[in-house]
């Protein structure tokens, strides 16, 4: 039934058409009357974000926990060219989004917002969609959400501005997602994978954030090869519950577990694309028989070459391997009898008297917060040379509760994809790592956004006066590392100023106030870390 309406109020209905119910954005004269409509006649919610970039973020992390598309809106302009690191990070984690941005009316081609937008989205690796006319408006919307969910990565629809208050013929359109259905692999790939695997003395089971709907087949995998199970950093928590889980392989293995993995002589690897930092540029695959299965194609070989590889379905694939070996009456390999899981997953512990007064030592202070917060927290990083440290110590309940922002090497991103997996998760406490560089750059703009739309998040700033990265490159090639050093404000006082809590950390008692605030908080907690520039342990890659 078709009813008549403005465009802008079709593009409004068309988000509730699909069951949309949530928009993070910056409103703008090309925007403001659709935002308006879909939060107070649809009854949705609408998060006004300080900064544009922010909006593609938050729905980024949103609609991943949230397990939906995830929906933002800028204006035109600068305001989408404000959205192009976001827009990146987003496609390369292929994270399905649309993004609503205004445009400037086709009519007036010399307005000063003016760009190109296609040309612009282009370079990020989303995708673009044009609204081609007022009457396709609600068309144009649901296509766009289509394409989000089967392309899996952002979609950005362009809106001109001069359709808003045009009246159409409002229909409903929503288009169901065809996905590739899941399948068993058969043939010579099959045979040769199997073979491989069983003629295998001491394999290790991998998985990635690909494999997330067959932890329970996977593991069963590895109960049947006697093997240890791993995780890839995007999939960390994955296996927590498993006994013999060894916890991130590559460069994040502790010693003892880069040394049992590289006495393997066979990865069975799921839902990675075998990213270099997994492998250590290749040096953990040496010597191994090393078996692929992704149900992307384009994932398979993308950077490392399997020596077998299954373009399928991670369950049903584990479960028919499982058949496989029943069926040949393979033997269980007792690969993990010779494992001590204990020394395999063990960090060294921080120490406390080795941090100079006015500092505190960041290894232990992560193995302190590990022990103080919430247990059924969702774990969010930024970028920058502490997140190593934290991937390793700090733990979360699952795979799903955590979220690394690593797709473009951008710092500047966390703060933001935090708030939006705390609206998907309204019942659960966020916590957030990030360093000073990334906070200045990103999180000082939605912290306060935090404190407006009454978020429990906790933040964690590693405060080491410094771009960290930088820094530890001056100091290699023994050159004055003092470009690379800031003297920022008080993290702890902005916190506060913004309308949270903030705690500045400088020893082992201001540590344990902060995590008896842990307990107590009643709004955004800000922990300030203040850590020596020279004393920050180095990054694990």
């Amino acid at each position: 039934m078709s009813r008549t309406m403005h465009v802008y109020q079709s593009i409004a209905q068309s988000l509730a058409d699909h069951g949309h119910d949530m928009m993070f954005g910056l409103m703008g004269d090309a925007n403001l009357f659709m935002v308006d409509h879909f939060v107070r006649d649809g009854g949705a919610t609408f998060v006004p974000v300080a900064y544009e970039g922010s909006a593609v973020l938050m729905a980024l992390a949103y609609g991943r926990v949230a397990g939906k598309v995830g929906i933002a809106t800028v204006t035109h302009g600068p305001a989408l060219t404000n959205c192009i690191t976001a827009l990146t990070e987003g496609a390369r984690g292929h994270v399905p989004m649309v993004l609503l941005a205004g445009d400037t009316a086709v009519s007036n081609p010399h307005n000063l917002q003016n760009i190109d937008q296609r040309e612009a989205v282009k370079v990020t690796g989303a995708g673009f969609e044009q609204m081609r006319s007022p009457e396709t408006a609600s068309y144009d919307v649901a296509h766009a959400i289509y394409r989000a969910q089967v392309e899996k990565r952002p979609i950005v629809l362009n809106m001109p501005a001069d359709f808003m208050w045009q009246e159409v013929e409002h229909s409903r359109h929503v288009f169901p997602a065809f996905n590739a259905p899941a399948y068993v692999p058969e043939g010579d790939d099959l045979d040769e994978a199997v073979g491989m695997i069983a003629s295998a003395k001491r394999p290790i089971i991998l998985a990635g954030i690909g494999a997330k709907d067959a932890v329970e087949q996977i593991k069963k995998l590895a109960d049947r090869l006697q093997a240890p199970l791993a995780t890839t950093l995007k999939a960390k928590g994955m296996f927590n519950d498993h006994p013999y889980n060894i916890d991130i392989f590559g460069t994040l293995s502790t010693p003892a577990a880069y040394d049992a993995i590289a006495k393997a002589d066979c990865v069975v690897a799921f839902g990675t694309s075998l990213h270099h930092f997994t492998t250590d540029k290749g040096a953990l695959m040496k010597g191994k028989r090393v078996v692929q299965i992704n149900d992307t194609v384009t994932e398979v070989a993308k950077n490392y070459h399997p020596d077998a590889a299954l373009v399928a379905d991670a369950g049903l694939t584990a479960d028919n391997i499982v058949w496989w070996l029943d069926e040949a009456e393979i033997p269980g390999t007792g690969f993990t009898a010779e494992l001590d899981m204990e020394v395999l997953t063990a960090h060294p512990k921080g120490d406390p008297d080795k941090a100079k007064p006015g500092y505190v030592n960041f290894e232990y202070a992560l193995d302190r917060l590990e022990e103080a917060l919430p247990k059924d927290r969702f774990l969010t990083t930024d970028g920058g040379r502490f997140m190593t440290e934290v991937w390793c110590r700090v733990s979360c309940p699952n795979a799903e509760s955590f979220i690394a922002t690593t797709n473009f090497g951008s710092i500047g991103l966390g703060l933001q994809v935090a708030i939006g997996a705390g609206f998907a998760t309204p019942n659960r406490p966020v916590a957030l790592f990030t360093g000073d560089g990334g906070f200045m750059m990103g999180g000082i703009n939605e912290f306060n956004t935090a404190v407006r739309m009454k978020q429990d998040l906790i933040v964690i700033v590693a405060n080491d006066s410094a771009y960290g990265a930088e820094h530890i490159q001056f100091l290699d090639r023994k050159m004055d590392p003092g470009l690379s050093m800031f003297d920022w404000p008080s993290f702890a006082q902005v916190g506060t100023a913004l309308g949270g809590q903030g705690i500045l950390v400088n020893s082992v008692e201001t540590l344990e106030q902060a995590l008896k605030a842990i307990e107590t908080r009643d709004k955004p907690l800000l922990i300030e870390l203040m850590l020596d520039p020279n004393d920050v342990p180095r990054m694990r890659i």
